[in-house]
């Protein structure tokens, strides 16, 4: 209580004497411009050649020949020596150069007669602070700024706070203003006043840097100065005030990268988190209703929240938030009726979701209850915000089981059938984002659906942005894994949009769009009008992007477009280099792209046309390279490969040659059963030739196809059934001729 009352009597003691100090504030300026001129006149005087005087510190004055010092000032220099004028002519300025030029490269005539320090006086500090080139160009208002911040470097204690009052005034938000406080080294001085005893000195400085601090250039200057450790240190200070300006310009400044790394040595990020322990009675009432002390700790969480939302850049800080206990106090802000503090809480949530311990924290903590309830708020960045946190966090089943529980998919929705808001396309993309992240889920599709939402997403397919565009792709592949669906899409006209948009350049776009086609290729009206748009020959040319994910889901995309296409054959033999574009993919390093190229040409080897054309790219010896992997989902497609073109020619004798066989019945181990459906079916296209039934034999094949011929899986019982049988008529021979030999 009594700290209370201190501070409350300092602070009325603050506002009486800044209203003393507006009012003395005219009548000093103008005693002040009023010393300048008297001073400014006797300089020009001098430089004329008269009689010039300059006040000395302790009162006293020396008068001096202008000729004779000027004289004597330029041989101390070294330069050249100033010619005296003679009849009382005027001195000339040298040639190129005007009159305010030449008196400004002119040294003082007294400057080396004083008896005390060099002191330089107010004009020659003016002068040098105008710049010639911009005199014309700039308001007074800069030169007033550099004025005040003269006072602040030359004045006392009462004239530091009088100026600081002043700056105050004028709108630090522009960047002439913020240029002219930068220009004359004020950033130094505000830097400085943070160690100050006075805390009025030290509020005052903490108010104008959290203005200007929206400068970029401010922000790195202020990192330079060594302002960061200062402002943390004020963090732990018992004033309130002096929390929240140092808060607010910690979340300006850490928008710089080093000014992050900086907060994190400093400790300052768990002192930031304690800024957020506020009431919850604070946050369920009005501002209007709440007391002052009530409205500072409001404003320290505002401030804090802020801050941290600048941090939550860094991950190393991500980290080193969610050890200071961030996530629960994160979850009573939210609760809050105060948007201007949920609203950067809200963004520190949606930086954070990114890391898998914050979205497990998230869900389990029922933010996603609350997440949703602002997804109604007017303000559209608190929107984007909640729609790219869900964005992040529903890839999690649960996360998105959550959303559709609360209501959070008719929001969602809605935000993208409003036409009004459109051009907001961070919002857009969010709110797409997080309707493709929820239709992972079965039970969404179905909510989906009721709402229309591939209508909705339908019509969005003209939008220009990139990002909005792959999500809403990415939403409709998850709707069309369903016939009802994939019939709605075509009927609206989804398909010519999307094989137009082939074309586009975009990596994460051109992955979806060959993931929705893949699904609609299983549709024989869908595929038909594929056909008709060559949306083949489009996807085969995905096959030379350069990234990764578009060559793998290209692949994949075109297993049921070739299987289910007409004349699939000489379709993929229309594309001029298109098998060999195919073979060369299984050079590559990704384990994804090649599964996916090993089950492309699996489908396209059963044309026995296509098979003959593969074998003389050499495929075979390029499959034999891969069948060391211990990759599931390569061996399963690899073994489906190695089934499809094992049957031309010699291949199955190469095969044996390129010693295949053996580790292809160690796939025989492996606990996924596709892996041994296609395994069998390689081993029964392999078992063809006898050598390779002995090695078969010989590597302990036997017992696996022995329980796999009793599965469920009728693929998988008569690929086994088969090698078995081959295995035994080959021992058969075997008996008959070692009988015969008898």
């Amino acid at each position: 209580k009594r700290r209370g009352r201190l501070l409350r009597h300092s602070a009325n003691k603050f506002q009486h004497i800044r209203i003393v100090c507006f009012e003395s504030r005219r009548h000093l300026l103008g005693a002040s411009e009023r010393k300048m001129n008297v001073t400014a006149a006797r300089r020009r005087s001098v430089g004329r050649g008269g009689v010039g005087g300059k006040a000395i510190r302790g009162g006293k004055a020396k008068a001096r020949n202008g000729a004779t010092n000027g004289t004597h000032g330029a041989t101390q220099h070294g330069g050249p020596p100033a010619v005296a004028p003679q009849n009382g002519a005027k001195e000339k300025p040298p040639e190129g150069k005007d009159k305010g030029t030449a008196a400004a490269a002119a040294p003082a005539p007294e400057s080396y007669e004083s008896d005390s320090s060099d002191q330089v006086s107010s004009s020659d500090e003016e002068e040098r602070w105008k710049d010639p080139k911009l005199t014309n160009d700039v308001p007074s208002e800069y030169w007033h700024i550099q004025k005040l911040v003269k006072y602040m470097k030359a004045g006392n204690q009462t004239a530091t706070i009088v100026a600081l009052c002043c700056l105050k005034d004028h709108d630090l938000t522009t960047q002439m203003n913020q240029r002219a406080i930068q220009d004359c080294g004020g950033l130094e001085v505000l830097v400085n006043l943070l160690e100050s005893n006075d805390m009025k000195c030290r509020l005052g400085a903490l108010s104008v840097l959290s203005e200007i601090s929206s400068n970029l250039d401010i922000r790195r200057a202020i990192v330079d100065l060594g302002g960061i450790p200062l402002l943390v240190q004020i963090l732990s200070e018992p004033g309130r005030d002096l929390k929240i300006m140092a808060a607010e310009t910690i979340a300006n400044v850490a928008k710089v990268r080093l000014a992050r790394k900086l907060v994190r040595k400093c400790n300052g990020i768990p002192r930031l988190v304690d800024l957020l322990d506020v009431n919850m009675n604070c946050l369920r009432s009005q501002r209007d209703q709440l007391s002052e002390e009530e409205r500072e700790m409001l404003d320290m969480a505002r401030a804090g929240a802020r801050a941290l939302w600048s941090l939550s850049e860094s991950r190393h800080n991500k980290e080193l938030m969610c050890k200071s206990g961030i996530v629960p106090l994160m979850g009573r802000l939210l609760k809050s009726v105060h948007i201007d503090v949920v609203v950067p809480t809200m963004g520190t949530i949606q930086q954070c979701a990114s890391q898998a311990n914050y979205q497990l924290a998230i869900t389990t903590e029922g933010m996603i209850f609350d997440i949703v309830s602002h997804l109604t708020s007017d303000n559209l960045d608190l929107k984007r915000q909640c729609s790219s946190a869900i964005f992040k966090c529903a890839s999690d089943k649960t996360a998105s089981d959550m959303v559709r529980e609360s209501g959070g998919l008719e929001p969602l929705v809605g935000i993208a059938r409003d036409k009004t808001v459109r051009d907001n396309k961070q919002l857009l993309a969010a709110a797409t984002g997080a309707i493709w992240k929820c239709a992972a889920s079965e039970a969404n599709v179905k909510k989906l659906d009721q709402l229309k939402a591939v209508q909705v997403l339908v019509q969005l397919l003209n939008d220009e942005n990139e990002d909005v565009l792959t999500n809403v792709v990415g939403a409709i592949s998850e709707c069309v894994k369903y016939q009802n669906n994939r019939e709605i899409l075509r009927q609206c006209g989804g398909i010519p949009l999307l094989v137009n948009l082939l074309n586009m350049t975009h990596a994460p776009l051109l992955e979806n769009i060959a993931r929705t086609l893949k699904e609609c290729a299983s549709d024989p009206e869908s595929m038909t009008l594929m056909e008709e748009l060559d949306a083949i020959r489009l996807i085969w040319s995905l096959l030379k992007n350069s990234n990764p994910k578009v060559q793998a889901y290209a692949a994949w995309a075109l297993c049921p477009c070739i299987e289910n296409a007409k004349d699939s054959g000489e379709l993929v033999r229309s594309f001029v280099g298109a098998l060999e574009l195919v073979v060369g993919l299984l050079k590559s390093r990704d384990n994804f792209v090649l599964s996916a190229v090993c089950a492309a040409i699996a489908t396209i080897a059963r044309d026995r046309e296509n098979l003959s054309v593969l074998s003389d790219h050499k495929v075979i010896r390029m499959l034999a390279d891969l069948v060391y992997t211990t990759d599931d989902l390569l061996r399963e497609h690899l073994a489906a490969a190695i089934a499809s073109c094992a049957p031309y020619s010699t291949n199955t004798q190469e095969l044996g040659r390129l010693k295949t066989v053996t580790p292809i019945v160690g796939y025989m181990v492996s606990n996924n059963p596709r892996v041994h459906r296609t395994t069998a079916m390689a081993l029964q296209k392999l078992s063809e030739d006898p050598q390779n039934c002995i090695t078969m034999h010989q590597s302990g094949v036997v017992p696996f196809l022995l329980e796999t011929v009793g599965s469920k899986d009728r693929e998988l019982q008569e690929a086994s059934a088969g090698c078995l049988q081959n295995i035994r008529k080959l021992a058969l021979r075997a008996e008959e001729l070692e009988l015969c030999g008898e």
